[in-house]
């Protein structure tokens, strides 16, 4: 796959002593004990009482030396196939509005607003498993993920695990998993550290058990060029890659054997407004450019982003299609499969059925840029070709072969209509069906039985948490 080079060969040193130069003199916040213990067992220099933490330059360059010996050669492979987005599902989005499909409300997102959404989503792929799709407002936040744990496992056939904000919150849903047989019932998500070079204590603490238990470990950076780097597209590759190989020197104080991961979503603000975008063009510029320069001179693949997190603040065709457009940019410059939305719109604060199932929609029609080429006789269908001939009195349109053929040769959309958009009304039409779409899957829904006494002991589970927590 086409792999866009932004950078020469000459220009990676720069980058490189801006990296190295941030980490040793402005260093990082580093809010938990353990990473400082582990960092300093490293080399690093920690101050433990202002919990800053501070990189000797040859420390860094050592690690990223060894960083990039160690995965040499793991993205050198040209992919033979470009790879197909998988379906939209409700999983864990984690959104914090809801768009109520009926009546457009944006609201905070509540238990019968999650409830709606487990159903409509086991309805629509129950073998897929449904998951923490909403950030509940309506229960205390330490209890927040077993809550959300206690009606996947009531409404949903495979309830997938919540996610765990706190690492104190871990231990609660693991016993929860065990009422319902699951090990390690909680997802560890995204690392999201705060913007720019702290490790907050609240992430922190789940990063310390992350690495402990040898689950890969790395950044899911969100920088915003502007305000959490500067606003040159050189000056955010420094900030943000330092931040990247903190992290990374973070994971292997902890277990210096633990895989390191990471992803890469860049965002640019809009200087008239204040709007932070992590879908617009100068965004993924900035982005290339940063995963660019990680494989370079650390060896490691770092994806960007893509497929979600739009511009597009309400649901409908322009987020779908800003989307797709994001996914194929992405696609173009780096080689990663392309991806679909997930019904997020508004930079991913809102999650809404309808657009669930417009993401499903162009997801769909994706695909037809992975198909299988093959020119056996059934498919060249020769026979025809010189039955039409020149067409003039019939044409392949009124052929047998495109008869038989159409539905798996042609992309066949469900709920769009492939003549153009057509104005407001005619979207207004689509979504209007979109809805009628979702009402049915909700109608179609059939609840998990027999799950009674297990739900009865996670509840008992949830009110000792909430006696704990006071």
């Amino acid at each position: 796959m086409f792999q866009h080079g932004i950078l020469s060969d000459d220009q990676i040193q720069p980058l490189a002593d801006g990296v190295l130069t941030t980490l040793e003199k402005v260093g990082a916040l580093c809010q938990n004990d353990e990473l400082m213990q582990g960092l300093e067992a490293m080399g690093a220099t920690v101050d433990y009482p202002s919990e800053r933490v501070h990189f000797p330059r040859a420390l860094t360059a050592q690690f990223v030396a060894d960083m990039r010996a160690e995965y040499a050669g793991e993205d050198d492979a040209e992919p033979t196939k470009l790879g197909a987005p998988g379906l939209p599902t409700v999983g864990t989005q984690v959104a914090q509005l809801y768009h109520d499909h009926r009546t457009g409300e944006l609201r905070q997102s509540k238990r019968a607003d999650l409830i709606t959404l487990i159903k409509f989503g086991d309805a629509l792929h129950r073998e897929q498993g449904v998951g923490h799709a909403l950030s509940l407002t309506d229960c205390p936040p330490m209890l927040e993920p077993m809550e959300v744990g206690l009606l996947l496992a009531e409404y949903a056939h495979i309830p997938h695990p919540p996610f765990a904000w706190h690492a104190e919150q871990v231990p609660w849903l693991e016993e929860m998993g065990h009422v319902i047989g699951r090990d390690d019932w909680f997802s560890w998500g995204a690392v999201c550290f705060a913007h720019p070079l702290r490790m907050d204590r609240d992430t922190a603490g789940k990063y310390v058990l992350r690495a402990k238990a040898g689950t890969p470990c790395g950044l899911t950076a969100m920088p915003v060029a502007g305000v959490s780097t500067p606003v040159t597209v050189e000056g955010f590759v420094v900030v943000a890659v330092a931040e990247f190989v903190a992290t990374w020197m973070a994971a292997r104080g902890i277990n210096p054997e633990v895989p390191l991961r990471g992803s890469m979503w860049p965002g640019t603000v809009d200087m008239a407004t204040g709007h932070v975008s992590y879908s617009a063009w100068d965004a993924l510029y900035y982005g290339f450019a940063t995963v660019e320069f990680i494989r370079r001179w650390c060896g490691l693949n770092v994806p960007m982003g893509s497929g979600e997190y739009c511009d597009a603040r309400v649901p409908g065709l322009y987020a779908a299609l800003e989307k797709a457009y994001k996914s194929a940019v992405v696609t173009a410059f780096t080689g990663q499969a392309l991806a679909s939305g997930g019904g997020m719109v508004d930079e991913g604060k809102t999650l809404s059925a309808v657009q669930i199932l417009l993401d499903r929609e162009f997801a769909t029609g994706a695909t037809n840029l992975t198909r299988t080429f093959d020119p056996s006789p059934e498919n060249i269908a020769l026979d025809e070709i010189l039955e039409v001939g020149i067409g003039i009195g019939t044409s392949h349109l009124e052929t047998m072969h495109t008869a038989k053929r159409f539905r798996d040769s042609l992309w066949l959309p469900t709920l769009m209509d492939r003549a153009g958009y057509a104005g407001f009304e005619a979207e207004e039409t689509i979504l209007a069906e979109c809805a009628d779409r979702v009402d049915a899957l909700l109608a179609a829904y059939e609840k998990p039985e027999g799950r009674e006494e297990q739900l009865a002991e996670m509840r008992a589970i949830i009110e000792r948490a909430r006696v704990e927590k006071g």
